[in-house]
């Protein structure tokens, strides 16, 4: 081989150049080294990561309606307050009638106004009587209550209810009230009526949209 540096002829063998005295290196050898230390490190063998087995899509449960929830009310009636209003009204024109005829009598004034006044209780037991009863519907029950010091109540369970009608003739029609009859198949049985209800067919609806939740 050659030296590197001055070009001398280097015998086999020698570690140094007799022309300069520079190290005798072969160049085919340190072209392989460079060549080995370039290479780049064989990376460790790693299986293929095998992908993770599909879940089964998440369906929720459906939700059945709950027929226990809490009581809530829909609505709550009495019977139509037409009757006692135009009652008042005949009321105090009679009481006025009858003060301008007393006094044309001997009779003191003031009691042809006593007379007068006491017209108006024939409409005002009727408006107590109106109060003393109540219609409630809520999601479970209908309630009937009666009584104005001790009341009594009687309850309808929606799922017992058969039928509801709404019965209403010429006059009621005209006057924008009726009654809503309601067939009973419980232990009592029998046809429960809810008498002079203003717009009756309103509350009729609304009953038989509660029994639909139990059919």
């Amino acid at each position: 081989m050659h030296c590197t540096n001055c070009g001398t002829f280097i015998a086999p063998g020698a570690r140094f150049c007799a022309g300069c005295g520079a190290p005798a290196v072969d160049p085919e050898a340190t072209r392989y080294a460079g060549a080995q230390q370039q290479q780049p490190f064989a990376q460790p063998y790693a299986p293929p990561m095998q992908a993770p087995p599909p879940q089964p899509a998440y369906n929720p449960p459906m939700r059945q309606p709950a027929m226990n929830d809490a009581e809530r009310e829909i609505f709550k009636v009495r019977p139509t307050l037409l009757f006692i209003k135009i009652g008042y009204a005949l009321a105090a024109l009679g009481g006025i009638i009858l003060v301008v005829l007393l006094a044309y009598t001997s009779l003191p004034t003031w009691i042809s106004i006593v007379l007068a006044l006491g017209l108006l209780l024939i409409p005002a037991y009727h408006h107590l009587k109106r109060n003393m009863l109540q219609y409630t519907l809520t999601n479970h029950k209908l309630e009937i209550d009666e009584g104005f010091f001790s009341r009594t109540t009687r309850n309808f369970t929606l799922r017992n209810i058969q039928d509801v009608t709404v019965r209403v003739n010429l006059w009621q029609r005209i006057l924008g009230y009726g009654d809503v009859i309601i067939e009973d198949a419980g232990e009592g049985g029998g046809t429960t009526v809810l008498h002079n209800i203003h717009n009756p067919r309103q509350y009729a609806d609304m009953i038989m949209r509660e029994l639909r939740r139990f059919r």
